[in-house]
């Protein structure tokens, strides 16, 4: 969404559907809308939200869901909002300085429309990632599963066949590669069962940041980088929404900040929040949004 200049929401683990999905990690799957403007994902956020019986992690959606999150499409929400600066998400070597540059006018935005911006930091984060004891790679089962449930359509059904078609992207092929090297199912491994105690404590770290700071989001740029070039395998890459939202199951929606190199390459910022706090996350992206006013439609070119 971010290097395309567009808003996406990503719900809290539960809040949607993951039936049908193709799966990376479906402890960490989460599908949700991409469209040019908040108000655009919102509309479709409101049709796809909700308990389903494909899904049984979806069991507590339509009690938690909002009867309607259009009714959060309001102005004025940033003002005496607090929201917190997670530079941990963000700040690292490679990072970007125009991305940097772009993040640090889009606080300052949020302070002009009366945000109150506190640093943000998860003290135990360190600590955390370093009782992860093992690998826990899930991809090649919950592919497999995915296969299996798309019956004799399928047409195929295990990571070997899929390498044997060399119907795949060649960047994609070592993934795959190391995936089928995989024997073990991730409820019987001891490297996922410990990614998950990771992820509990990870979750409630967070929970407790956000609480003692007594925050309404968190913010960081969605890409340290701008985007880069197809087949562009060598600068670096690697979006920031992988570790605090999918690691936790906490909702986040990216939101265009402005462009990189010549006012040309999109970036986006990252509004972090508390499990089922979609609505005030969509006051928060929408009066930015409004006020800001960043995206523009794509220049198409035959070049």
């Amino acid at each position: 969404s971010a290097h395309q200049a567009l808003v996406g929401i990503r719900s809290t683990m539960g809040l949607t559907s993951r039936a049908g999905v193709v799966p990376l990690n479906a402890s960490a799957d989460v599908a949700g809308p991409m469209g040019r403007t908040v108000a655009d994902a919102v509309a479709v956020f409101d049709v796809v939200v909700g308990s389903d019986s494909a899904d049984s992690l979806t069991a507590p959606a339509d009690a938690k869901r909002s009867a309607s999150y259009s009714r959060f499409l309001v102005r004025g929400a940033l003002k005496g909002a607090r929201i917190g600066i997670l530079r941990q998400a963000y700040e690292r070597p490679s990072l970007d300085p125009e991305v940097q540059r772009v993040f640090e006018r889009a606080v300052s935005d949020l302070r002009a429309q009366g945000a109150v911006i506190v640093e943000a930091r998860v003290d135990s984060l360190d600590v955390i990632q370093r009782r992860q004891q093992g690998g826990c790679n899930r991809f090649k089962a919950d592919l497999e599963r995915y296969f299996a449930a798309r019956g004799s359509n399928a047409p195929v059904k295990t990571i070997d066949e899929v390498l044997r078609s060399r119907k795949f992207h060649p960047t994609v092929e070592q993934r795959l590669r190391d995936a089928a090297q995989s024997t073990e199912m991730p409820e019987a491994s001891a490297g996922c069962q410990s990614r998950e105690r990771v992820r509990s404590a990870l979750r409630d770290a967070v929970q407790q940041m956000m609480d003692s700071l007594k925050i309404d989001a968190a913010i960081y740029p969605t890409w340290s980088y701008p985007p880069r070039l197809i087949g562009d395998l060598n600068t670096p890459h690697g979006d920031n929404s992988q570790l605090f939202s999918p690691s936790t199951g906490f909702p986040a929606i990216t939101v265009p900040m402005g462009y990189t190199r010549d006012n040309r390459l999109p970036a986006g910022i990252s509004f972090l929040g508390r499990p089922w706090s979609e609505g005030r996350l969509i006051q928060l992206v929408f009066d930015y949004e409004q006020t800001t006013k960043h995206r523009r439609a794509p220049v198409l070119s035959s070049r």
